[in-house]
C-alpha cells in the first residue's frame, strides 16, 4: 500500500486566508448586497502598465508567426529577460552575472521548490511574525523548525540567535509588519551565515516600496552575501503581475556547500521540473525593467503607498500605535480595546465590512496586531479609513 506524506497531518487546519475567505463568503450569505473593504489579502488593484500590455499583445502577435512563434522557452529563463534583470541589479549598485539570474512563476512557487536544494535534516529558522507558507512548507518536508519571535521591542527586527540554524528566512520590507533592514542588521545576519555554513533564503518581493536610500534594497549590496544567500523577488506587487505570474531568484555562482554548488544544483532542478516560463510573459516581463517600465511601476507604486499614508493618518487620528507603511505597502497596526486579533477581525467585519488580517496568522507573536494592506483601490482605501475612523475614535 502506497505511504502518503504524514507531515501533512502536522499542518494548522486550514491556510490563514482560505479562512479569511471561509469568514467571508458566510458574513455575504447572511447579509445578502453587502459590500466588503478588501484590506486583507495582499493582491493588487491597479491594472497592468501600458507597457506591459504593448508588449504582451505584441508577444502574443509574435505567436501568430511561424518566425517569430517561440515553443519550449530555455528553462531558467530566456536570456533577454535574464540579462534585463541583471542591468536592473546594476543600476542598485549590485552586479550580477546573467546565468545568476533564474525565470520563475512568482516568489511563491519559488520559495517552496528551492527547498528541493536541502536535505530535510537541514534546521529552518523563520523570523516571525512571518509569511505563513514559510512554516507551512517546511512542515510539508518534514524539517525541523525554529520559530525567532520579534515585538515592539526591536522594531520587529531580530537579531541572529545565539543557537545555529541551517536555513534562515528573512523578508525585507517584511510581510507583514512592514518593518526594513537596515544594512548594519543584515550584515549581522550575512556574518551569522557565513560563519554556521547557513544559507539565507532572502524574500525581496516588496523591494520597490523602500525610499529611504540609505535602506537596502538588495542582501547582494551587503559583503559576504554572496557565499550565503538566494534572493527571490516577484513582479506581482511591484509591476501588478499577481494574475500573471512572474518573479526571479538569483543564485551566486560561489555560493557552495559541502563540495556542491548551489547554481549549478538549481539549473539541474529546473531542467529536471519545468519547461520554463512563457515567452509572452517573460516579454511582459522585460518591459518592466527598460526606462519606461520603471517610471510606471514608481506611478503605480505610489498609489499603494498613498493608500498606506491614508491607513497611518487615520491610525494616527485614532490614536492606534502602527508599524510600517514608510517602505513597505502594509500598515502592521496594535488591536484595540485587548481584542484579540481574531476578535478584531470579527469586530471590523460585523460593524463597517472592513477585512484585513489578523496577526496571529503570521505567529504566535503576531497575536495582538492586525495587517491592513495597501494594494486595495483607492476608493475602497478611503472609505475603510473612514469607517475605521467613526467607528474606533469612540
Amino acid at each position: 500500500m502506497i505511504s502518503v506524506n504524514k507531515n501533512y497531518a502536522n499542518l494548522k487546519d486550514s491556510y490563514l486566508f482560505y479562512k479569511i475567505a471561509q469568514k467571508i463568503k458566510k458574513y455575504t450569505e447572511e447579509h445578502e448586497g453587502a459590500y466588503i473593504y478588501r484590506l486583507g489579502i495582499g493582491d493588487v488593484s491597479q491594472p497592468l502598465s501600458a507597457s506591459v500590455i504593448r508588449a504582451l499583445h505584441e508577444a502574443v502577435n509574435d505567436q501568430a508567426e511561424k518566425k517569430t512563434f517561440h515553443g519550449y522557452m530555455p528553462e531558467c529563463g530566456a536570456p533577454f529577460l535574464r540579462e534585463a534583470i541583471a542591468a536592473h541589479y546594476a543600476k542598485k549598485g549590485v552586479n550580477l552575472k546573467t546565468e545568476e539570474v533564474f525565470v520563475s512563476s512568482g516568489a511563491s512557487d519559488e520559495l517552496g521548490d528551492i527547498l528541493d536544494l536541502f536535505d530535510k535534516s537541514s534546521v529552518a529558522l523563520v523570523t516571525e511574525p512571518a509569511y505563513p507558507a514559510y512554516v507551512d512548507a517546511n512542515v510539508m518536508a518534514g524539517r525541523k523548525i525554529l520559530h525567532l519571535p520579534s515585538s515592539e521591542e526591536n522594531g520587529f527586527l531580530p537579531p541572529p540567535p545565539s543557537e545555529k540554524a541551517d536555513l534562515i528566512y528573512l523578508c525585507s520590507p517584511n510581510n507583514p509588519t512592514g518593518a526594513v533592514y537596515t544594512k548594519e542588521g543584515l550584515r549581522q545576519w550575512v556574518d551569522y551565515a557565513n560563519e554556521n555554513k547557513s544559507v539565507i533564503l532572502f524574500d525581496a518581493a516588496y523591494e520597490a516600496f523602500i525610499e529611504d536610500p540609505s535602506l537596502p534594497r538588495s542582501i547582494f549590496e551587503i559583503d559576504g552575501a554572496r557565499t550565503c544567500a538566494i534572493e527571490i523577488c516577484s513582479l506581482s506587487k511591484t509591476a501588478g503581475f499577481t494574475g500573471t505570474r512572474l518573479g526571479y531568484t538569483i543564485i551566486p555562482s560561489e555560493l557552495n556547500r559541502e563540495g556542491m554548488n548551489l547554481n549549478a544544483m538549481w539549473v539541474r532542478n529546473r531542467t529536471t521540473k519545468t519547461n520554463g516560463v512563457s515567452y509572452i510573459l517573460q516579454k511582459g516581463g522585460s518591459a518592466v525593467f527598460t526606462e519606461q517600465g520603471q517610471k510606471e511601476v514608481r506611478e503605480l507604486i505610489s498609489v499603494y503607498k498613498n493608500n498606506a499614508k491614508r491607513l497611518m493618518r487615520a491610525f494616527d487620528e485614532i490614536g492606534l500605535p502602527y508599524f510600517g507603511g514608510k517602505n513597505a505597502p502594509y500598515v502592521w497596526v496594535k488591536c484595540p480595546q485587548n481584542l484579540t486579533s481574531w476578535g478584531f477581525f470579527d469586530y471590523l467585519l460585523e460593524k463597517i465590512c472592513v477585512v484585513g488580517t489578523p496577526g496571529s496568522g503570521f505567529g504566535q507573536c503576531g497575536e495582538g496586531y492586525f495587517r491592513f494592506s495597501s494594494f486595495a483601490s483607492e476608493e475602497d482605501t478611503e472609505a475603510a479609513a473612514k469607517k475605521m475612523v467613526a467607528l474606533l475614535k469612540k
